[in-house]
């Protein structure tokens, strides 16, 4: 049996974002998004999860830019006395490795975003991260023991085939060799990250797909994708949302092909594939 989670990342980044994530759910084949506790449109983005309650709902946990939930002075390792949050991926990840960020410092982050989220009446589904930094083994520790501390048994292991992401997008060009980079690093850490989820009893689905593809997944390239699932449980990770000046405030480097990924999760092409295939749509709910 083929059964696929459609997960939308930064559900409360802005409202356009918000109405893109849920229009994805009610009119097309999404079945979960993941929810920033450190967004602008936290509670835009809680009053319509309230209002769709069949859409799976996770902490998409966020350590690298923006601002923290946790005051700053209780994580000055980790923020700036002005609450930022590293800027980049890099930069986090190099004071992550060389012992600068301090992971009392993360674990506090990490649980003041999860308590927020439930403080709002929020029951999350699963755990992810923001640009993935729970691969990174230091980090992924603690993601697992807060996790379960509230209880959270669900967690998305970032970890795909080439193969079928390769297929998903044909055309050449600098994104396709990037994300194809990041998702060759995450395959580097495979092994410690199953040894940390079965320490601490955390599931994931058996497969994983969108790294490789991310900013590239149009009607053609999700239907490709949702016809070679193989057996098993699959998530595939998606950006949808509505392109407008609010997401262009934001700097983040996913702008036209936020609306080019709701688009594809509203086309006919991608709902066929899903009759024509067979697939079950769960969400990480239904993931046993």
């Amino acid at each position: 049996m083929k059964k696929v989670i459609l997960n939308a990342d930064d559900f409360g980044m802005t409202c356009g974002v918000n109405e893109g994530i849920i229009r994805s759910h009610r009119e097309g084949i999404l079945t979960s998004a993941t929810l920033m506790a450190t967004g602008p449109a936290f509670d835009d983005a809680v009053e319509r999860a309230k209002a769709n309650p069949k859409l799976g709902i996770g902490c998409h946990l966020v350590l690298t830019g923006g601002n923290s939930v946790a005051p700053p002075e209780k994580i000055p390792s980790l923020a700036s006395r002005d609450s930022h949050l590293p800027e980049t991926l890099a930069a986090f990840v190099a004071r992550v490795s060389s012992g600068r960020i301090r992971v009392g410092d993360i674990e506090t982050e990490l649980r003041a975003q999860i308590e927020k989220t439930r403080r709002a009446g929020i029951d999350p589904t699963h755990v992810d991260t923001h640009k993935h930094t729970h691969v990174h083994p230091r980090v992924m520790k603690v993601v697992a023991r807060v996790a379960r501390e509230f209880g959270i048994t669900r967690i998305r292991n970032p970890i795909e085939s080439l193969g079928d992401s390769w297929r998903s997008t044909r055309d050449d060009g600098a994104d396709r060799v990037k994300n194809l980079a990041a998702s060759a690093a995450v395959l580097s850490v495979a092994s410690q990250f199953r040894t940390i989820s079965r320490k601490w009893g955390l599931r994931s689905p058996d497969h994983f797909l969108g790294l490789a593809a991310t900013g590239r997944l149009d009607a053609g390239a999700l239907s490709r994708l949702l016809e070679a699932l193989p057996d098993g449980r699959t998530e595939i990770m998606l950006h949808p949302g509505v392109w407008d000046a609010d997401l262009a405030k934001t700097g983040s480097r996913l702008q036209g092909q936020r609306q080019t990924e709701m688009e594809a999760l509203l086309s006919p092409e991608a709902k066929r594939a899903v009759r024509d295939q067979g697939l079950e749509l769960i969400t990480y709910r239904e993931l046993d």
